[in-house]
């Protein structure tokens, strides 16, 4: 059996964040009707011209500078030529030489190892319009055109055949969604179609330097599925050179439910598109003005965000993953610090960092547990970054207690209501007044003999008892804290 090296490069078209077509001012609404947002322009009726949207040349500079990229000044269009049903003009508008951006970089980080993908370039296009096979689960014995989607504007990014693995071009995947949506540049929605990779596999002997024959997969709507995908593929490939068979280069599709990857035609080349400038685009050039500006707009995106947060905050990498996971998920958790920055919670026992801690917490566990059960995102979640904040000041303040703050918040989910409210109109007020725990202390260590003269015999945890029932004695309002020290110092005593 060969050793072999496995070889991925991936092909990640992005639909660009424009309210309008790139060529046209059709609108780009997702789930409209079929065939409804479609002019003379995007179906290509004879003598339209194509004009070009601003925005969508703005939207791939951008992308490209917080990739570091190199940013042409030169912008030109080519024509594609390939024939299919869903391509009106029976070519597309797209970038040949130069694209907009050439050369970037991304850095991932697989198995606590950080490596760096080098990417060939990014090029604005236009989309196809939209084979349907199916409506709803009836299958069709014919195809259906929507050509809605049809010159809708994206971004293609082509990388450098420098993954070695399907872990590798899931981390890629994930982390440049992550960046895209932080630019706010794509909405990367992978289910709507919005973000779609096709992925180019090959495998060659580890002592060969020559590439091995490459095969394309389509037909991946998630990013587990082109996990999934690379792996049976590789696998095929090396079932298929060690039986003493040959490869061939070819288009195959991803079967997520089968979990195979199929033929579907052989590959073309460059050469079979036949590409030539766009005569209905005149060239032109980019200012540096242009450029300098959107360099502005880059602001910091999700590994600086990361870093300064475990810096600055003293989070976990856990807490600090989960917080820049997304930028919604960032901004919530920042716009609550704000808050209590305001509430000066530096004058706190262990200063605002135990307040940042505290809060990341409670929105990497308590937050996320029920909006993963509802499968809400934290922009439609119930309770508020302000809320939320509140909750935490109770806490540690000293109002409530933590058990009591957990209860408070399943109401805060479930009605949206302010906790400061919920804890009043219930009496939830955490028992704080030491003569008052103490009587409660002697009552519970007059009723427990037993966890008494355990605890004087070694067995420390036979406290636990004790709490217990001071806990059940005062309705879960007294002050742990102030509980555990009181019956440290009656029990020693």
């Amino acid at each position: 059996m060969t050793d072999y090296e496995t070889v991925v490069g991936l092909e990640v078209h992005m639909q660009i964040n424009t309210k309008s077509k790139v060529f046209c001012e059709c609108s780009t609404q997702f789930g409209a009707e079929p065939n409804s947002n479609t002019c003379v322009i995007c179906t290509s009726q004879p003598g339209a011209i194509p004009i070009l949207n601003k925005k969508a040349v703005e939207t791939v500079v951008k992308t490209g500078l917080a990739l570091d990229f190199t940013i042409s000044k030169q912008c030109t269009f080519a024509r594609k030529q390939y024939f299919y049903p869903d391509v009106p003009k029976n070519y597309q508008i797209t970038q040949s030489e130069p694209p907009l951006c050439s050369r970037g970089k991304l850095a991932i980080t697989v198995g606590g190892k950080e490596k760096i993908i080098n990417i060939t370039r990014i090029h604005l296009e236009e989309d196809a319009g939209k084979l349907v096979h199916e409506i709803g689960s009836k299958k069709l014995d014919y195809s259906l055109l929507d050509l809605n989607r049809a010159g809708v504007g994206l971004m293609e990014l082509v990388t450098e055949p420098e993954i070695t693995s399907q872990y590798e071009a899931l981390e890629f995947l994930k982390e440049l969604k992550n960046i895209v949506e932080y630019l706010g540049t794509s909405e990367c929605s992978m289910e709507e179609g919005k973000m779609r990779c096709d992925v180019n596999v090959s495998i060659r002997p580890t002592e060969q330097k020559e590439l091995g024959t490459r095969v394309e997969i389509k037909n991946m709507n998630s990013i587990s599925g082109v996990r999934d995908a690379i792996a049976y593929e590789v696998e095929r490939q090396k079932e298929v050179l060690d039986s003493g068979g040959k490869l061939t280069q070819e288009t195959r599709l991803w079967e997520a439910e089968e979990g195979i990857t199929k033929p579907m035609r052989s590959k073309e080349s460059a050469l079979d598109y036949r590409y030539f400038p766009e005569p209905d685009l005149v060239p032109f050039n980019l200012p540096d003005s242009f450029i300098e500006e959107l360099q502005k707009q880059v602001l910091e995106l999700p590994r600086a965000r990361k870093a300064r947060f475990i810096k600055d905050y003293g989070l976990s990498k856990y807490d600090a993953d989960y917080l820049t996971s997304t930028r919604m998920v960032a901004d919530y958790y920042e716009e609550a610090l704000n808050v209590l920055k305001d509430k000066n919670h530096d004058s706190l026992p262990g200063n605002f960092v135990t307040a940042a801690k505290l809060l990341a917490n409670w929105i990497s566990t308590e937050l996320n547990a029920k909006l993963n059960a509802s499968k809400t995102c934290i922009a439609e979640a119930p309770v508020s970054s302000q809320n939320l904040t509140k909750l935490v000041s109770l806490i540690l303040d000293g109002t409530i207690s933590g058990k009591i703050a957990k209860t408070v918040f399943e109401e805060m989910y479930e009605k949206s209501a302010d906790p400061e409210k919920i804890v009043k109109e219930k009496g939830l007020v955490q028992i704080s007044d030491e003569p008052a725990i103490l009587r409660i202390c002697e009552e519970a260590i007059s009723e427990s003999p037993k966890a008494v003269a355990e605890f004087k015999s070694g067995k420390e945890r036979a406290i636990g008892a004790i709490v217990g029932l001071v806990m059940k004695k005062s309705k879960g309002k007294a002050n742990p804290q102030l509980v555990n020290k009181i019956l440290l110092e009656k029990l020693k005593a």
